[in-house]
């Protein structure tokens, strides 16, 4: 059997100042750059990547016609250009690979383009009108989806991630590849159980090594043929503000009865834990004195800067945390990572073990927002940003995020390691302060810009984990004001 595959990955945050270009696209940050053609086959089988768990099934089993993989970092709205330049390079180039008997797309679910508030849902669409309901469609999914209508009807099975952070990215891409060779074999489509829940939970709560969302995915079925039942549940991603935002299930079977079942049982234990997801946030001060009086405790503390996560589209400037660390004074303290090129070139031609006065991040101004740091800085290691992952998460990846830099705060009673980047990368790894010589292990205090992620390979490293409510823009104290299309009803947490 004959199977095109292709991958269009973008979550999006309405409340980022960045557009998303071609360029975007195009370009390797954190993750490949534009893959398209036999190239695919070099990049992804081995990758915690859905598109290389999906090669690994098909391997031997299918004929599969490589298209194209794109991904840009999180940020705000995809440029009507971009997605309509991908989105016809997918279209055109499946037509010219015809006639086939499947279709894999490896897509995000919280895509908002200018034009599109469902932009998976629109590539599904064309795709439909292109090439009819004849052949099978086959979508893996983020955790953090906002599944629609459009998504659930113009694809006959979607598998999503289980694990946040997300350990099991090519496990769903496998599953994915399971379900659509089910379906090729029998000649059947299964039914789909769609529920869309009148809940909106915050990104800090959905992680999936907490209760009570570790119980609800317990609920979760992964079968082996669709004569049983195969259920998956996202959690929404809020920032993208579109009106079908917020969980999810979908359950496939050859019987309805036994997918409305299963659908039932999820629903039920997700609303009866709806009280069960707050959890505490502390402000910068507040935060940064809980974490001097647990110092000693054998492995550093954990302050992650949970609202200025670019892996959620924010800024990865802010500087509210660096201020009061710096009030308070605190010693043997390491921060990843600060979004300023400026400083980096700055830094680049300075030079190692040389100081310099300058200007560091807060370059977006908001309601709250801390200023931009001004101080001196001494140059402690420089780096080209081309490093490979090593945490379960992203292990085997390789990073190229242009220079980076290490910087002692050198007018200052606080010892304070700042991480400086040139494109914005999430902190969800320690190789981003390896790479520039830094040892986590050998701190007393870790300020980290992530919300969750960094939870995979930082979390057995560190503790206790305090997470800080300072201003960005990854909001995780979400109220109905700020998301005007959100649709009636829906219960914020």
């Amino acid at each position: 059997m004959k199977i095109a595959v292709a991958g269009f990955q973008h979550e999006t945050n309405r409340f980022s100042p960045y557009p998303t270009t071609l360029f975007d696209f195009e370009r390797e940050d954190g993750w490949p750059g534009l893959t398209s053609g036999h190239s695919i086959f070099d990049v992804f089988p081995s990758m915690n990547i859905p598109l290389g768990g999906f090669l690994n099934f098909a391997k031997g089993r299918y004929e599969v016609v490589p298209i194209l993989w794109a991904s840009a970092e999180p940020g705000g709205l995809v440029e009507d250009a971009a997605f309509d330049v991908i989105s016809e390079r997918i279209l055109d180039e499946i037509q010219a690979s015809l006639p086939l008997d499947g279709i894999y797309l490896d897509l995000h679910g919280a895509m908002v383009t200018q034009s599109h508030e469902d932009g998976e849902g629109e590539l599904l669409a064309r795709l439909r009108a292109r090439f009819g309901e004849a052949i099978p469609i086959a979508v893996s999914l983020d955790l953090h989806t906002n599944v629609t209508t459009q998504m659930k009807s113009k694809a006959d099975v979607i598998t999503i991630f289980r694990t946040y952070p997300h350990l099991d990215m090519a496990k769903t891409g496998f599953r994915a590849g399971v379900l659509l060779d089910q379906i090729l074999t029998s000649g059947h489509r299964p039914h789909c159980e769609f529920r869309k829940l009148p809940l909106l939970v915050p990104l800090q709560s959905q992680c999936t090594d907490l209760e009570p969302t570790r119980s609800i995915y317990q609920h979760l079925t992964d079968a082996q043929s669709l004569d049983t039942v195969h259920a998956d549940v996202a959690m929404g991603f809020p920032p993208s503000d579109i009106a079908e935002n917020g969980p999810a299930i979908v359950a496939y079977s050859y019987s309805e009865p036994v997918a409305l079942e299963k659908a039932d049982q999820i629903e039920r234990e997700f609303l009866l834990s709806e009280n069960k997801f707050p959890y505490p946030l502390y402000r910068e001060d507040e935060g940064v004195r809980l974490a001097k009086e647990n110092i000693g405790g054998g492995l550093p503390v954990l302050l992650a800067d949970i609202q200025d996560n670019s892996g959620a589209g924010a800024t990865s400037d802010t500087t509210g945390l660096l201020h009061s660390l710096v009030e308070h004074g605190v010693k043997n303290c390491a921060i990843a990572a600060i979004h300023d090129s400026s400083v980096v070139e700055l830094a680049h031609s300075t030079g190692i073990g040389e100081e310099f006065s300058g200007s560091l991040g807060g370059k977006h101004k908001g309601d709250g927002f801390a200023p931009p740091y001004q101080g001196k800085f001494k140059v402690a290691a420089l780096s080209d940003g081309r490093f490979e992952f090593h945490g379960e998460m992203m292990k085997g990846s390789i990073a190229n995020i242009g220079p980076t830099a290490a910087l002692e705060l050198a007018d200052q009673k606080a010892e304070i390691l700042v991480v400086v980047t040139s494109e914005r990368i999430q902190c969800l790894d320690q190789a981003l302060f390896l790479h520039l010589g830094i040892n986590p292990l050998e701190k007393s205090i870790l300020a980290i810009k992530s919300t969750v992620h960094f939870r995979a390979d930082y979390g057995s490293i560190s503790d206790p984990i305090i997470l800080i409510e300072s201003p960005g823009l990854n909001p995780c104290q979400l109220s109905s004001d700020m998301l005007p299309r959100l649709r009636p009803g829906v219960r914020i947490l």
